[in-house]
């Protein structure tokens, strides 16, 4: 019973983590722990797991041609040493505080895409070069550090960030997001935890098997439904996300 539970709750929250482009974590992280785990061991786990979450995710998307690879290799340079950082410092410091704080946050972004109605739902590039491009990289840094440690609803962050500093629509933005983040940002804070903390191995294939097809059928659904409909599965996701993380 409790690896169909682990497999249902796994594939419900990464089809919408796949859809919305983050926010896995509300629903995965949060079981784990109540079905018995502490939270450093919950973490990493659900870390790792949530890789099978970028290569779903990416078996979908890649058929749609949606990167472009030197702006895919600037958000790797730039996140990846944020993660590590994260990963390192989480398992060390108390959560509840910067918890709270990232579920405010979350709220914010979520009613800013609602209050700005045409946010994302056309493509509109800026901020490539220059100053513009370092400020972006610098913000994805520390949205890395939060990824690293925190894990729940950081890839909200990236995909609003990617709208709206770099100018992508949501269907694009979500693509690099569960791409990236899903596979590589994770990837690497899995193995960081991995080293320094405890993985419960046992219940990783149910979970691998979640992620793997949630985020496989999230992503179609996001391609399906197009710009619009993410915009509002986004905004409802962060608004929940950032109440679970401060209740």
């Amino acid at each position: 019973m409790d690896q169909a539970l682990l497999f249902l709750i796994s594939f419900v929250a990464n089809l919408f983590s796949a859809f919305a482009g983050g926010g896995a974590g509300l629903i995965q992280l949060p079981a784990l722990i109540f079905l018995g785990l502490p939270f450093s061991i919950a973490l990493a786990t659900h870390k790792v797991a949530s890789v099978a979450l970028g290569v779903g995710a990416t078996l979908r998307h890649l058929r749609e041609d949606a990167l472009e690879r030197r702006f895919a290799l600037f958000m790797l340079v730039t996140g990846l040493p944020g993660v590590v950082l994260g990963a390192s410092l989480i398992l060390s410091i108390p959560d509840r505080t910067a918890e709270i704080a990232l579920g405010l946050l979350t709220i914010g972004l979520g009613l800013y895409s609602v209050l700005k109605r045409d946010l994302g739902l056309v493509a509109e590039p800026r901020n490539r070069q220059g100053v513009g491009l370092l400020s972006g990289g610098v913000m994805l840094f520390l949205i890395g550090i939060l990824n690293g440690s925190l894990t729940s609803g950081t890839g909200l962050f990236v995909t609003l960030w990617l709208v709206r500093w770099f100018g992508l629509d949501y269907k694009r933005a979500v693509a690099y997001t569960l791409i990236l983040v899903g596979m590589f940002w994770n990837g690497s804070g899995a193995v960081t935890l991995g080293l320094l903390g405890t993985i419960e191995w046992g219940w990783l294939p149910v979970l691998l098997a979640g992620s793997l097809l949630g985020g496989y059928a999230g992503a179609h659904l996001a391609i399906l439904k197009g710009n619009r409909w993410i915009k509002r599965v986004y905004e409802v996701v962060t608004i929940v996300v950032g109440l679970k993380l401060i209740f």
